[in-house]
């Protein structure tokens, strides 16, 4: 058994629901990790002994961030698109299909690379629980190499194989969820967690998407899902009836799906990333929260709608765009996002939790949203290790 303390932190965010706050915080604080997790959260002048110590310097410290939605396991690079869309070409989710030609075309090698890449950008960002995606192979074999890629670097692993329909199932989009429900299916199930479906025009329609969703419950998986991205729809409803964990956009909603959101237990995952890099109406996060919907913020970080891996990026947007507090926003990337995937072991700093923290060069978790674009990331702990830097 080996302990580290943490102390002398100006400003503790621990999101423990018995402080006062949504934060919960504590000022002149310590936390003392045992081993691969949290054994004790106070005051510092009454912090135990360690056989490490680290002094934070005044610093603020928070829980790991937690991404729950990206799709980090691509082939090629869509910045074109992203050019264009800047000069007034609406978004649509037909680009999707180019980075599938992409990905079915890369090397495993190259695949496992450039998730490796991604994966240290967000860990120098301070996220240390991320999901991801599968949904560029949109044929067996793909699916299941990404998946089981995914697999080799996070257990929140989710099956997207009805993304959109691929070229060759053009107009035969129930054929295609047939593939989806069936061989691409058995070839998944056993490296995710959970599924998930893009309800869209341009993607799927309820009624399929209901297909997908049912099929990957009886296999065990968990429900995610895409949905009210576009435009309004039945899926932020059919993903409440389902028990689905989070419903993902949710940009277009009517006053109906806010208030069977605000009565489930359905998180709703925002994605500032989108409306940024689309150009399409922010979400009014304002709205959510005064109703009592539980929020979490992702990055969504992809080549299409949102190549970011910052989540201190998505808390700034949140804040300025979206109608969110610091306070909210700062909570939705941590609690929250551990809420979208059904986790109670991260997403806060209280005993027995993963000890995942983030310190930040700055006194006050208000810097993620008063300082947007400045690398504030000191150091990161994820399960009681400190985090390399180091490029290898």
């Amino acid at each position: 058994m080996t302990t580290r303390l943490i102390t002398n932190i100006g400003q503790l965010v621990t999101n423990d629901p018995e402080r006062d706050g949504l934060l919960g915080l504590i000022s002149n604080a310590a936390v003392l990790m045992e081993d691969e997790h949290i054994a004790w959260v106070g005051k510092a002048t009454a912090a135990p002994d360690a056989d490490s110590v680290t002094d934070a310097a005044c610093h603020a410290v928070l829980p790991g961030f937690v991404d729950s939605h990206t799709h980090l396991l691509f082939g090629g690079d869509r910045a074109n698109e992203f050019e264009a869309r800047m000069a007034g070409k609406p978004y649509a989710a037909g680009g999707i299909r180019t980075t599938v030609a992409s990905t079915r075309e890369a090397p495993e090698d190259e695949l496992r690379l450039r998730l490796a890449g991604l994966v240290r950008e967000l860990a120098v960002q301070g996220t240390t629980t991320f999901e991801i995606k599968s949904g560029y192979g949109l044929d067996v074999d793909t699916e299941e190499r990404l998946v089981r890629l995914a697999a080799e670097v996070t257990d929140e692993v989710t099956f997207l194989g009805a993304h959109v329909v691929p070229p060759e199932f053009q107009g035969r989009a129930d054929e295609y969820v047939d593939l989806v429900i069936g061989p691409m299916l058995d070839a998944c199930a056993p490296h995710a967690r959970w599924i998930d479906v893009f309800c869209e025009t341009g993607a799927f329609s309820t009624e399929q998407a209901r297909r997908v969703l049912e099929a990957g419950a009886a296999r065990g998986l968990g429900i995610r899902m895409h949905a009210g991205q576009l435009g309004k729809s039945d899926g932020v409803q059919l993903a409440v009836e389902l028990g689905a964990a989070s419903v993902d956009h949710c940009t277009a909603l009517s006053d109906d799906d806010v208030r069977t959101l605000a009565s489930s237990d359905t998180v709703c995952t925002l994605l500032p990333g989108v409306e940024f890099s689309t150009k399409q109406p922010y979400p009014n996060a304002r709205r959510l929260f005064d109703a009592g919907v539980t929020i979490a913020l992702a990055s969504d970080c992809n080549p299409g709608s949102s190549f970011t891996s910052s989540m201190a990026f998505c808390i700034a947007v949140a804040v300025r765009d979206m109608g969110m507090t610091p306070t909210e926003a700062v909570w939705s990337a941590t609690a929250g996002g551990a809420a979208a995937l059904q986790r109670t072991d991260i997403g806060r700093i209280v005993v027995g939790a993963r000890a995942d923290l983030v310190e930040l060069r700055a006194p006050s978790y208000l810097h993620l949203a008063y300082r947007p674009g400045v690398p504030l990331v000191e150091r990161v702990w994820r399960g009681g290790e400190l985090v390399s830097f180091d490029v290898p």
